[in-house]
């Protein structure tokens, strides 16, 4: 083995001594670190520990076939940008190799240019990445709010209705589905208020039993009721001289409705059991996912309330909405996961990617940072795959995208399961066969063709 300056790593595969020492030499005067077997068990478990950039690997080996050695490194490290090399100048073997996850096919015997060129080419790409990696960093901290990712339209709309409304707000209002991030956008009009200095108070309407409510916002007296041991201060008093941020407003019992209107109003909280008021500087932020015009009109939400709160109102659009978002919400949960679990994860492979990308996200970005977090829980490897992913997202029935739904038999069904699959390993037929469990013959069966059709 041997050390260089490049930062990367090529692994060397062959049984041959003499092309092993050809294949090393060539990347030594690449400044490239080698490192080189005869053993392709050996070779598995340098690939497994060191994760090489690239491995140059013989297919005529002794004990593992190369194809099949292939298969495991591809499946160790889908990163790994494998170069077969074979003495059987064979066009199918060629073919059977790239479908199967091979970066490159060379014919034995080697040339030297031939060799020091796709190394070169290894390289350039090696360094390619850094400098997009580099890049997607700072297009998150240039995207980014107030800790709120974003640059689709919609995003900079609501980043600068946040400008906008922060400074001014005495209420407002902040609607959208469940995990798109309304405390987030709450916290920044805290922030960008003239009480940023003073308390931001959270309370979850939906968490809180109805009898208990009014104490738990306006405090109360002792002796109030059984139980009232002594003074409570409540929420409301907790915020004074900040913000008070009702979350899921929507599930605020209607009783109490017209107490909350009666202090936006008047500025002032009566604890309970109390014959006096108590006046209180409050900014008063609600939010809520459920549809308050739906519930106006069915008498469960005061519509002289919602007006009071919806002087400023800021909707947050689903993750659907902005697709285009994804890759750097994907790029500042995956560092924010590896910051705080301090585990070396430094991004995803492009078939997991491929995977998120397809997902619908009905639980909007709440639910892409569990999904990012419990995949870097799962991954053994410093990019997550596709398998770390939780199962609910390799579930067909789950992909977003449109499909023939005209074709409603058991035979279309398995048809565009197999092409699903497909697109998630890059069109690996022997990978895809894998994955479901059967062989590439009945693979074949599915999708209508033969192998004679793709030479």
């Amino acid at each position: 083995m041997t050390t260089s300056g490049s930062g990367i790593s090529v692994l060397v595969i062959d049984d041959e001594p003499a092309i092993l020492e050809l294949a090393m030499s060539v990347l030594e005067q690449l400044d490239i670190e080698a490192l080189g077997t005869t053993d392709p068990e050996e070779g598995l478990e340098i690939v497994r520990r060191r994760t090489p950039r690239a491995v140059l690997l013989d297919l005529a080996m002794p004990k593992i076939s190369g194809l099949e050695l292939l298969d495991r490194i591809v499946e160790a490290d889908p990163r790994t940008d494998v170069i077969v090399v074979s003495g059987n100048d064979d066009p199918e073997v060629a073919a059977e190799a790239i479908k199967r996850g091979a970066a490159d096919y060379l014919s034995k015997p080697l040339s030297v240019q031939r060799l020091r060129e796709r190394l070169q080419n290894v390289v350039a790409e090696h360094r390619r990445r850094q400098k997009a990696s580099h890049l997607d960093k700072e297009l998150i901290d240039a995207f980014s709010f107030e800790g709120i990712v974003g640059r689709s339209p919609l995003m900079l709309e609501v980043f600068e209705s946040i400008r906008r409304i922060g400074p001014h707000f005495q209420t407002a209002l902040v609607t959208g589905d469940t995990g798109t991030g309304k405390e987030l956008v709450a916290r920044a009009l805290h922030r960008r208020s003239p009480v940023s200095q003073g308390p931001f108070v959270p309370c979850n309407c939906s968490a809180i039993v109805e009898t208990l409510f009014e104490s738990e916002l306006f405090g109360h007296v002792k002796g109030a009721f059984t139980g009232a041991t002594g003074d409570k201060v409540g929420l409301f008093e907790h915020a004074d001289q900040g913000v008070m941020f009702l979350d899921e407003i929507g599930d605020m019992p209607l009783s109490l409705q017209s107490k909350l209107l009666r202090v936006l109003e008047d500025r002032e909280v009566r604890r309970v059991g109390s014959t006096t008021g108590r006046k209180v500087n409050v900014r008063v932020l609600g939010a809520t996912n459920r549809n308050l015009a739906e519930m106006m009109a069915e008498g469960k939400f005061r519509k002289d309330l919602y007006h009071r709160l919806s002087v400023f109102e800021i909707r947050l659009p689903k993750l659907s909405q902005r697709r285009e978002d994804l890759p750097l919400l994907i790029r500042h949960f995956v560092e924010k996961f590896g910051s705080q679990q301090n585990k070396r994860v430094t991004g995803l492979t492009r078939r997991a990617q491929t995977l998120l990308t397809r997902y619908p996200w009905p639980g909007n970005v709440r639910e892409l940072e569990n999904v990012i977090c419990h995949a870097g829980v799962m991954s053994q490897q410093e990019f997550i795959d596709w398998d770390a992913l939780p199962e609910r997202l390799r579930a067909p029935g789950n992909w977003a995208g449109t499909e023939d739904d005209d074709d409603l038999s058991l035979e279309g069904a398995e048809r565009r399961h197999v092409q699903r699959v497909l697109e998630l390993v890059d069109g690996n037929r022997a990978e895809a066969a894998r994955i479901l469990g059967i062989g590439r013959t009945t693979l074949y069966r599915m999708l209508g063709s033969s192998p004679e059709d793709e030479k």
